[in-house]
């Protein structure tokens, strides 16, 4: 409440000082003045949420109007007729929208394709058809569509969410200050090694994300978007919290949150935890994926379209069979451990460490042996006559061919596909490091960029599945069997996801798309 109370007479002192210059207002909500109005508006809508809504508000305001309302639509929407009636029409609406807005580019729908290809695959290596909750599924499509209909086609949407990746380049920026201090400008700046400019972000990342955590902040904040994905799609508060955090954290990071309660998963839950997880990519790896070329904006669309995407795909592959036991009122985000805020940032940064080591240990290792592979390969193939510099046998030429026809589906141009399906291959073989360093010199178009962005913006590789296993296993030993039985259902379903998201930034992306 310090806080706040000390913003807002910031805020009036820089709106006199504003008023004082004089002067017609400029639009500039990114920067400047402008920016500071947009964030003393979040800030004080989080403080009256939290301090005035909750406390006040919220109940009577449920039990007078809304618990009323949604009683009278539960007994419309219990109807199965009604209920397939208003999905069936807002699917439609969104086929209609986009036989429209692809009517002089036809090759769009090709993703568009692509999409019913995955969704239909996903169906037939489900492991019981008839408990699939179709409530999820819709709803997850339609989030999807809402959310890249919002960023790559609204303007104002595609605006707002470059501006929060411009943001988020320049917060990230600060590291590398603070690694030419330590490491010097020559091997940051001039050099610009991956290890001591792009990874040491992860230690600043690290000290900030652990400060909000100790002040109670990112929990608020991740317990709310996991309640919404909730009430839109009926999945439960556990996986849907774990999706909505993925949003900002990683696979191994974002189960920490519910550590008291992964205990009581059922077999569906906890292969949607693993699920989101390999589907999506945390904050703290998005610089690197930024110093490689890719677009901060969509970096960040991806993975907010990774979460009800995830949880669609998870239900999909492996539907809810038991009693799930936790709701709202019975689960609480776990208590900070630390006992000061400086505690919290000073582990937080050391605890980086293990993240960036295992990313250096898993980068050199793995692209090791994909060395080592095309080493063999390109003996193999030399003794059979490939010998040209575009024939020579590899791990990047063969995965090329086999994700061809995935690139395909995903809306990219044939003369395209090898170059995009070699990049899938790295990430799905390697990893999606190995497979950014690749994509900043790939000779493809714009909207083939923006395609292959969404495609490789995951976890889904061999090396995050033993990552997964150690994660889960230490914090619930006693159903290791049951994380090893659904890990790779769950390597399979994050894979895709990423694959439809895709498919979703490819009907969306016109020819002409440059960002």
């Amino acid at each position: 409440m310090v806080f706040f109370v000390a913003f807002t007479g910031y805020f009036i002192w820089a709106c006199v000082h504003y008023g004082y210059k004089g002067g017609p207002f400029e639009y500039t909500w990114c920067d400047g003045f402008g920016f500071l109005c947009v964030l003393y508006f979040f800030i004080a809508f989080g403080y009256f949420y939290n301090y005035v809504w909750c406390p006040y508000i919220k109940k009577p305001f449920y039990n007078q109007i809304v618990d009323p309302t949604a009683k009278n639509l539960r007994q419309i929407f219990e109807q199965k007729l009604y209920r397939w009636i208003s999905w069936i029409a807002v699917l439609a609406i969104i086929a209609a929208f986009v036989i429209y807005d692809t009517w002089e580019e036809p090759d769009r729908l090709v993703s568009a394709g692509g999409l019913v290809v995955f969704l239909i695959l996903g169906f037939l290596l489900s492991n019981n058809r008839t408990k699939i909750n179709w409530r999820t599924i819709f709803s997850g499509l339609v989030l999807q569509f809402i959310f890249g209909l919002f960023t790559l086609r609204w303007d104002t949407g595609r605006a707002m969410f470059q501006c929060a990746g411009d943001k988020v380049t320049i917060f990230l920026g600060y590291a590398v200050e603070g690694s030419k201090f330590v490491y010097g400008e020559y091997l940051v700046d001039d050099l610009k090694i991956f290890a001591f400019k792009a990874i040491s972000t992860i230690y600043f990342l690290g000290f900030m994300i652990n400060i909000l955590y100790h002040l109670g902040i990112m929990q608020k904040i991740i317990l709310n978007l996991g309640l919404l994905l909730q009430g839109v799609m009926g999945t439960s508060i556990c996986e849907s919290v774990n999706a909505a955090a993925n949003i900002f954290l990683g696979q191994s990071e974002a189960p920490l949150l519910l550590k008291p309660y992964l205990k009581d998963l059922t077999g569906s839950e906890l292969h949607s935890v693993m699920t989101n997880g390999f589907a999506s990519v945390s904050g703290t790896v998005l610089a690197a994926y930024i110093d490689f070329g890719a677009n901060a904006a969509h970096l960040i669309t991806a993975s907010v379209m990774a979460a009800p995407a995830g949880l669609m795909y998870s239900k999909l592959m492996l539907p809810e069979e038991e009693e799930t036991v936790l709701n709202e009122e019975t689960i609480g985000m776990a208590e900070s451990e630390y006992s000061s805020v400086l505690d919290a940032a000073s582990q937080g940064a050391c605890q980086a460490t293990q993240i960036v080591l295992g990313i250096i240990a898993n980068l050199i290792a793995f692209i090791a042996t994909v060395y080592f592979i095309n080493g063999v390969l390109g003996w193999m193939g030399m003794l059979v006559g490939f010998t040209g510099p575009e024939e020579i046998w590899s791990v990047e030429l063969l995965m090329g061919y086999i994700f061809m026809p995935v690139s395909f589906l995903l809306g990219v141009p044939w003369d395209e596909c090898q170059t995009v399906g070699k990049l899938i291959g790295l990430k799905t073989m390697v990893n999606e490091f190995a497979a950014f360093q690749q994509f900043k010199d790939a000779d493809i178009s714009p909207r083939s960029r923006i395609i292959t962005t969404f495609a490789l913006c995951g976890f889904a590789n061999p090396g995050s599945m033993g990552v997964m296993i150690s994660a889960l296993s230490t914090l619930i030993p006693h159903k290791t069997g049951l994380v090893t039985q659904h890990v790779v259902r769950a390597f399979v379903s994050g894979t895709i996801v990423c694959f439809t998201t895709a498919c979703i930034a490819g009907m969306l992306s016109s020819s002409e798309s440059t960002i």
